[in-house]
């Protein structure tokens, strides 16, 4: 059933307000997913604070156009997605990312961050990054370890004094 200029103009006008919240778009390509896994993507982002939508790219080129994004319709063939970061940037390409190693029909087409358009390797080389938590605990271990180490051998030290006094009373 065709949607009426009503119902375009709500779906744009929801585009538009989550253009204006989000951190990170990326573009999704969904062609021959089947619903549930559709389901699945749109629940792992809502509880990461994102959003999964389905768009026509017509109505996506529109908005686009109205938020000065640069965005060629033409330039994909297959059904289009939007996935969402209001939150943080690299969660929506991580997300979509993971979900695309078990389902080869989910493609990561492109995204944008901080309202510039990146294309699908640069997307998909910040999904391999790791996480803000992993980097800051790699972080506090590698400030940790020098001052953990000065610590066992000064403790080594003494350890080694009291063995050899010991042996010396014997």
């Amino acid at each position: 059933m065709a949607l009426t200029k009503t119902q375009k103009q709500e779906i744009i006008d929801d585009l538009k307000d989550k253009i204006a919240r989000q951190k990170a778009m990326i573009l999704v390509g969904i062609t021959g997913l089947k619903v549930k896994d559709i389901s699945d993507l749109r629940k792992k982002l809502k509880a990461a604070d994102g959003n999964f939508k389905v768009i026509k790219k017509t109505l996506i080129e529109k908005t686009f156009k109205e938020n000065k994004l640069d965005f060629d319709k033409g330039k994909y063939k297959e059904e289009i997605a939007l996935a969402f970061g209001f939150r943080d940037q690299i969660v929506p390409a991580k997300t979509v990312y993971q979900a695309g190693l078990t389902n080869e029909k989910l493609k990561i087409l492109g995204g944008f961050i901080d309202n510039k358009f990146n294309e699908a390797e640069s997307i998909i080389a910040l999904a391999k990054l790791p996480s803000r938590e992993e980097l800051l605990a790699k972080l506090v271990g590698s400030l940790s370890a020098p001052v953990s180490n000065l610590v066992y051998a000064l403790n080594y030290n003494v350890k080694g004094l009291v063995y050899i006094l010991g042996i010396i009373k014997k």
